[in-house]
């Protein structure tokens, strides 16, 4: 069953608002990133007694757009894997994917697999910043970009990652009356993670964890 969300005002979710929030608060520049900081976002905010058990092995850095699409009602992009696929196969996610040697930066690589996997062209997108780098328990710190996509731009789906890919109200999103806290057993123990869901579509995991990050940042005064 869907929540409702109990926001009443949509002040807070117009393109020149985001706009505004983003560029007071969020880096333009790669932020730091440092895996022992108390306050990194991560798959074990809500189970820190996890951490130990995968705080071993290095990183790779990958970076995900963050679509956020100006439409009068604001929404956000999202797309869900295919089954087929090695790692995290039919969850939903943002575009991105590891960092290339080729690409300059975070912001190149979510703008390169958004193209590679959705055909969302970069003129249509403006970066406003990053979020706080999120570590996975998948070996992964991700550089998370938010990011403003207006009106006009059509899709092409890679049929070998994306099945599908589909819209949010920014506003659902950012309440956190829709922020659940669930939990699954991993490596034999219980790990509790937020989860998002919306309509038929079950947001959770790193996805849900980058837009609570958002939320924090932007949206929680």
């Amino acid at each position: 069953m869907q929540c409702v969300s109990t926001l009443k005002d949509q002040a807070p979710f117009t393109a020149a608002e985001l706009q505004r929030r983003a560029r007071a608060v969020l880096p333009r520049s790669i932020p730091l990133f440092d895996p022992n900081a108390p306050d990194t976002p991560s798959d074990f905010d809500l189970s820190p007694e996890l951490v130990p058990e995968v705080a071993r092995a290095p990183l790779a850095p990958a970076a995900v757009l963050i679509p956020v699409i100006a439409r009068p009602t604001l929404t956000v992009l999202l797309t869900q894997r295919t089954e087929s696929l090695r790692r995290h196969a039919g969850q939903i996610a943002f575009p991105g994917g590891r960092m290339e040697p080729t690409d300059a930066d975070p912001v190149a690589t979510a703008l390169r697999e958004a193209r590679e996997e959705i055909g969302l062209e970069p003129s249509f997108v403006e970066p406003l910043g990053y979020l706080d780098v999120y570590r996975t328990g998948t070996g992964f710190r991700i550089f998370p970009v938010v990011s403003l996509v207006r009106e006009g731009f059509t899709l092409q789906l890679d049929e070998r990652e994306v099945a599908d890919a589909f819209e949010v109200p920014l506003a659902f999103l950012m309440d956190e009356a829709n922020h659940r806290t669930e939990a699954r057993v991993w490596r034999g123990q219980e790990r509790r993670f937020y989860a998002m869901p919306f309509e038929q579509r079950y947001i959770w995991g790193a996805t849900a964890g980058m837009l609570r990050n958002m939320y924090r940042r932007l949206f929680s005064e």
